[in-house]
């Protein structure tokens, strides 16, 4: 399936049915008076997150959501039937913003919530109901009240514990591979991957979910490459698993770069813990990746690990290291909130089996 972490969406609610202006004729009776009945309560349109989707897909073909309106009053005090509210169901991490792309209305985190985006009118009154003392046959009656109507923006953001970063070609998508079950695309050419892929591992009896974010390159928070608009995605994460190539001609400079883009795309992933990885360490001799890892240090003042993971080597060490940063909130959920992760075509596997 396709993914698309975007889309805009067109929702109206149904309008109000009018109030009926009817009295009543039955033969003997004295004095029937009004007997019109109100108007029914127009559709509402409600959001409502679920664990069986993880792409926006559905919204390229149908971006027009429209509730039933109310049905009209009628005659013998009888109320007009409502109409029937419609369910816009999203992936669990859906922000669901106003026009201006700006306004934040609902952030859709936890399955099963449902957040009410568009109320449906009210019906009017029937004649019945303007029936008094000094007026006793009243022949008028409400019409219903409006629904809202209202363009909306979805936005998706992956919802992961750790978030590959790194160049492109760093091997992100080829560690994924190795740690889990997903099976993303692996190439020897730039911005192999497209959008984030999702797997999950097994590290000290936990799950641990990762997402393979599209490679980073400098000015990617300005939109330069695909950086600024996949880079919502890792908000959401505990923690950064930034994987530099170990062949690189300076890998200082190459993680700044990263790490300069994190800090101008804004402050939530400024304060985000990393850990950081040299990869494809078995294209080199051991000096020189011992040599590139101490300037690294040198430079960052902060641990550098050892990694290959084509040759899978250095690999648990690294899962080991990113878990001490996962929020154990996450990782005591009940059993419906852990769907999230089953739905990622991602069978959980460990490094250890």
């Amino acid at each position: 399936m396709k993914f698309l972490d975007q889309a805009k969406i067109f929702v109206q609610s149904g309008d109000g049915g009018a109030g009926c202006v009817s009295f009543r004729r039955e033969k003997y009776i004295e004095f029937g008076g009004p007997n019109g009945g109100d108007g029914g309560k127009g559709g509402s349109v409600w959001v409502e997150a679920v664990t069986n989707l993880n792409t926006l897909i559905d919204f390229r073909y149908q971006q027009h959501f429209k509730a039933q309106k109310g049905r009209n009053g009628m005659g013998s005090d009888k109320t007009g039937p409502k109409g029937e509210d419609i369910v816009i169901k999203v992936p669990i991490g859906t922000e669901i913003l106003a026009d201006d792309q700006e306004t934040l209305i609902v952030d859709m985190i936890t399955p099963g919530q449902r957040y009410l985006l568009a109320k449906g009118g009210d019906g009017g009154r029937g004649n019945a109901q303007f029936k008094s003392s000094t007026n006793q046959a009243p022949r008028y009656a409400e019409p219903g009240w409006p629904g809202q109507e209202m363009w909306v923006w979805l936005r998706l953001k992956v919802i992961a514990d750790v978030g590959l970063i790194g160049m492109p070609n760093a091997g992100k998508s080829t560690f994924l591979s190795v740690v889990t079950s997903a099976r993303p695309k692996i190439a020897d050419y730039p911005f192999t991957t497209l959008h984030p892929n999702l797997g999950v591992a097994w590290v000290d009896g936990y799950e641990m979910v990762i997402a393979d974010i599209p490679g980073l390159i400098e000015g990617a928070h300005e939109g330069v490459g695909l950086g600024d608009r996949f880079l919502k995605h890792v908000e959401r994460c505990s923690a950064f698993l930034h994987l530099i190539d170990a062949t690189s001609d300076d890998v200082v400079q190459v993680y700044e770069a990263i790490r300069k883009e994190l800090d101008l795309y804004n402050d939530v992933l400024k304060q985000k813990p990393e850990v950081i990885v040299l990869n494809k360490a078995d294209a080199l001799t051991d000096k020189e990746v011992a040599k590139k890892q101490n300037a690294l240090e040198k430079a960052i003042g902060k641990k550098v690990l050892i990694m290959s993971a084509i040759a899978k080597k250095g690999i648990f060490e690294c899962l080991l290291e990113v878990n001490k940063y996962i929020t154990r909130e996450r990782k005591h959920k009940d059993e419906d909130d852990k769907q999230i992760v089953v739905e990622t075509d991602s069978k959980p596997w460990s490094p250890l089996d």
